[in-house]
């Protein structure tokens, strides 16, 4: 059986802007507690006069 996180830009490692050192502490850390990186897409959501682009990071992990 599999277990999956979904990670943001809102997620508390990441914060608002990107930061690529931020990315890798995160995955890292993750990782070190049995999760994978799965799949990453940018997705697209409406704002005020323009679409905002937000960073998603699926993560899974096999349950014991």
């Amino acid at each position: 059986m599999k277990e999956y996180k979904v990670l943001t830009q809102k997620d508390r490692w990441l914060g608002s802007k990107f930061n690529p050192e931020k990315l890798e502490n995160a995955i890292n850390a993750y990782a070190q507690e049995g999760w994978e990186l799965k799949a990453m897409a940018t997705a697209q959501f409406p704002g005020w006069g323009a679409n905002r682009e937000e960073m998603v990071i699926v993560m899974e992990r096999s349950v014991k």
